[in-house]
């Protein structure tokens, strides 16, 4: 069964700033008879995504387009300890031509470029000079990343420093021992002093869905983090054991879809590590338009945490166009 898209020949608008502005999520009160309702059937839900890559599958033109859609949600990452500034200078120009001109020209699109770049604190200045008039993001990771176990002063303070450096976006890490212990009050005061201390940054809640114990607690988690303004749920750090997967995807849309439906407003979603591959991108894609529809199949509502998934996806897109595979070397990310 074919998925529609826009056809392979319609140009796709730069995924910089958002072409449409959603009314930022304000968060409500929490609301505990809801988060202790949350469920989640594990079976069924496995039964679920199980059968999705082959029921949802796309080929030629159509494939291709989602590909290009996929690039345009990606958050180009590099979170590695020995990142450099001339590192994230080449990061930032493949954000601003990820696919090849040659290709592009084939294809008959222009204007592609990635969501945004997501560095470390120390990385945020040169990233938004090498970004400078494009209109692409700077997403910083905060809050003591990965482990989100520094003290809760300098968590609050890192934000304010990213955002003084010129990050539009944080990526904050929850006190996972909240979830484990169902302190539920604790983990929404913590996710509405980060997001006060945002400002007008958006903010991404990164769940570490692979150390929270269960889908419940996935479930119950991005409630609380939307109850508490979060802009974005996101799945992982990328450090962890287990970062995104398609259950844990299925339960945090379906939260998505309830707060949508509940309140009217409209909250991200971006799964984060381990996605690395062209026909994995385009699985979790699908998925997003099954459930939740086509407004959330743009930048300003979904992003992919990754740096390798890019090279995949520009090598086969040149396989495409020329019916050729070509090394994986030749798609370098930065």
């Amino acid at each position: 069964m074919q998925s529609k898209t826009q056809p392979i020949n319609t140009p796709v608008k730069t995924a910089g700033l958002p072409q449409v502005h959603e009314p930022r999520n304000p968060g409500m009160e929490l609301d505990m008879d809801w988060v202790m309702g949350a469920q989640a059937n594990t079976s069924a839900i496995e039964r679920r995504v199980k059968s999705l890559p082959g029921r949802r599958s796309v080929k030629k033109d159509y494939q291709a387009a989602w590909m290009l859609k996929a690039i345009t949600c990606i958050d180009l990452t590099t979170l590695s300890g020995d990142d450099t500034p001339g590192r994230v200078r080449r990061l930032c120009a493949k954000a601003r031509q990820p696919v090849r001109a040659d290709i592009l020209e084939a294809l008959g699109v222009e204007g592609i470029t990635t969501g945004a770049v997501c560095v470390y604190h120390e990385m945020v200045e040169t990233a938004v000079a090498a970004l400078e008039g494009t209109g692409i993001p700077v997403a910083a990771v905060s809050t003591g990343f990965p482990a989100g176990l520094s003290p809760y002063h300098l968590r609050v303070a890192e934000i304010g420093e990213s955002v003084k450096a010129g990050a539009s976006e944080i990526d904050i890490v929850i006190s996972r021992r909240h979830v484990l212990t169902g302190n539920w009050q604790a983990l929404y005061n913590e996710m509405r002093d980060f997001r006060a201390a945002c400002g007008d940054a958006h903010v991404k809640a990164i769940l570490a869905t692979g150390e929270l114990g269960s889908l419940r607690n996935v479930a119950r988690a991005s409630l609380v983090c939307m109850m508490a303004g979060a802009d974005f749920i996101k799945t992982s750090t990328g450090k962890e054991a287990v970062n995104a997967t398609l259950p844990v995807s299925l339960v945090m849309m379906r939260a998505i879809r309830d707060y949508h439906a509940r309140t009217g407003f409209r909250v991200g979603y971006k799964p984060a590590g381990g996605i690395s591959k062209a026909k994995d991108a385009v699985t979790y894609l699908t998925l997003l338009k099954d459930e939740l529809g086509d407004r959330w199949l743009s930048p300003d509502l979904f992003r992919f945490g990754a740096s390798s998934l890019l090279g995949d996806l520009e090598r086969q897109l040149e396989h495409h166009v020329t019916g050729n595979y070509s090394a994986s070397y030749r798609h370098a990310i930065g």
